[in-house]
């Protein structure tokens, strides 16, 4: 790590993790390796008087690629995780620096995951210095980028049984996040005969059945962009892919057309599904074309409102807010465990080309989880 001056023992640590690509796969380059990063901090947590620390081999998400899982320490038996994601996205293009070397420049660590989400990571490890927890559970699992493969495998466990609150760590800029978005993605395909594009007035055009469909659905955001409660108006439409063609002189014999929305916290599903069967059944009357839509993301939205994390957390953070983006608080939500979200660094750093966390942010961390880790002795 390159410095000005001697790092803290958490801009120290964080380096290390950096050093650990965890990287979920992309086109040009495989998958990290997630348990690696756990091997790493297994025997940091039982140096720091965990009563036992368990690395569990828990997969990937579909094409995630590289090993897979999450490391688990808890000291007593916990009422309280503490939960950070060990994996990252791809390096983002325009990097400046080697993305899995960590350096500090000013106030700022740079390198891939320092914001999301290693920092949080060092942040609470570092913070065992100063306070041994009680009844708590130090959780970093992997597959959060991709898919929730770890977490799943984590709540499905005899682990999870007792734990009745947790702290899921993402970059909020010293904010709680009580509330967020869920994702809905879909997928929709036609077919055809195919053929000579010229006979293409007599045949099914996947492609343009399907463009009809993506203009539908495009209107349908613009059309409720007011929708929503106050601090999340919208379905945030997002029309992302039309694929199928091969050349301009080919009728395709079928297009794929992959869109989704985010959907805001008492969102309705079974009236958006009724709206989205409307619109497939219009675009199908006009083109007498059969239509075939899957779900294949389906994560829902997020509130909680619990007074013990409230008074936990509430003295450290800028206030409780909603976030832009999902985490696996819903996940937790949906198990029956109170959730908040808070760590250091802020979301617009995150996936980003030299994306960093301040130095003031890791301090500001190691501060709230000692703190969380003393009241948990005092039974708080």
């Amino acid at each position: 790590m390159t410095a000005a001056a001697t790092p803290s023992p958490v801009a120290r640590l964080l380096a290390e993790l950096v050093a650990i690509p965890t990287q979920q796969a992309s086109a040009d380059r495989a998958g990290g390796d997630e348990l690696a990063l756990c091997r790493h901090v297994a025997p940091l947590l039982a140096a720091r008087g965990a009563d036992e620390v368990l690395v569990v081999e828990a997969g990937r998400g579909a094409d995630g690629g590289g090993a897979g899982g999450y490391v688990l320490a808890r000291w007593g038996r916990p009422r309280l995780v503490v939960n950070a994601h060990v994996d990252t996205v791809p390096a983002n293009r325009g990097w400046s620096r080697d993305p899995w070397t960590a350096a500090i420049d000013g106030d700022r660590l740079y390198g891939l995951g320092a914001c999301d989400t290693k920092g949080a990571i060092a942040a609470a490890i570092t913070a065992l210095d100063r306070a041994r927890p009680r009844d708590v559970a130090l959780l970093f699992s992997g597959d959060e980028e991709r898919g929730t493969a770890s977490m799943r495998h984590f709540l499905a466990s005899p682990h999870r049984i007792g734990v009745e609150r947790a702290i899921v760590c993402e970059p909020t800029a010293r904010r709680a996040g009580v509330r967020h978005r869920g994702v809905l993605a879909y997928r929709a395909t036609t077919r055809g005969e195919g053929g000579h594009s010229s006979r293409a007035d007599h045949m099914a055009r996947p492609i343009a059945t399907l463009a009809r469909l993506a203009v539908a659905l495009d209107d349908l955001g613009r059309a409720r962009a007011g929708d929503g409660p106050a601090d999340m108006p919208g379905l945030c439409m997002n029309v992302a892919a039309l694929d199928g063609g091969v050349a301009f002189n080919v009728v395709p014999t079928s297009a794929s057309l992959t869109w989704s929305l985010r959907p805001w916290p008492g969102f309705d599903p079974a009236a958006w599904a009724r709206e989205l069967a409307a619109r497939v059944a219009a675009v199908e009357a006009a083109t007498g074309a059969a239509i075939t839509v899957e779900a294949v993301t389906d994560h829902a939205p997020f509130a909680c409102d619990d007074a013990a994390l409230a008074a936990l957390v509430g003295g450290f953070t800028r206030g409780f807010t909603g976030v832009d983006f999902w985490t696996e608080a819903a996940l937790y939500q949906a198990a029956g465990v109170a959730a908040v979200v808070v760590g250091p660094g802020d979301i617009a750093q995150a996936h980003t080309a030299d994306e960093y966390v301040t130095l003031a942010d890791l301090d500001w961390a190691v501060d709230l989880f000692a703190h969380v880790y003393q009241r948990s002795q005092d039974g708080g």
